[in-house]
């Protein structure tokens, strides 16, 4: 898979709200929705409280990345990935607790409607290099595989 971060270098140097030095930041949503491009689609869009949110696939995989501590839907402190899929009774609650005692990513629940939740928080307070947010997408992407190996297609 490309790596993103040749484009995504020269899309910060046009949003230098982003970037302070060499970090990134989320006053500019727009700089991670083209990181996030490097792992699959990936479209900026915004949430009911007028929030950026970023909606997409990797893999074949929707998810979502919910943008959180926004001041004016800008300015924002974390993003929240996460993956749903149905789970029409297949996946356990103990299977859910072997995987959160597994993995140090990934942190797995079921809702109300017993749909099978994937989530992992990304800290973006005070700024993060590019390296280590492509990092923490290329995490996601990997945790999203192991979960539908070990979990979605296991049931």
């Amino acid at each position: 898979m490309p790596r993103p971060l040749t484009a995504l270098v020269a899309h910060a140097a046009l949003a230098t709200p982003a970037i302070s030095g060499n970090l990134i930041d989320a006053p500019d949503p727009a700089v991670i929705v083209d990181l996030a491009r490097g792992y699959g689609s990936a479209r900026l869009e915004t949430d009911a409280l007028g929030d950026p949110m970023i909606a997409g696939r990797i893999d074949g995989t929707g998810c979502m990345a919910l943008f959180y501590g926004c001041t004016d839907g800008a300015d924002c402190r974390a993003i929240q990935v996460l993956a749903i899929w149905d789970n029409p009774g297949g996946v356990t609650l103990e299977k859910i607790n072997q995987w959160n005692r597994t993995w140090n990513y990934g942190r797995a629940s079921l809702d109300a409607q017993d749909d099978l939740i994937l989530d992992d928080i990304v800290n973006l307070d005070g700024g993060v290099t590019i390296r280590n947010l492509d990092d923490s997408l290329d995490w996601w992407r990997f945790i999203i595989a192991q979960f539908t190996d070990e979990m979605v297609e296991a049931r």
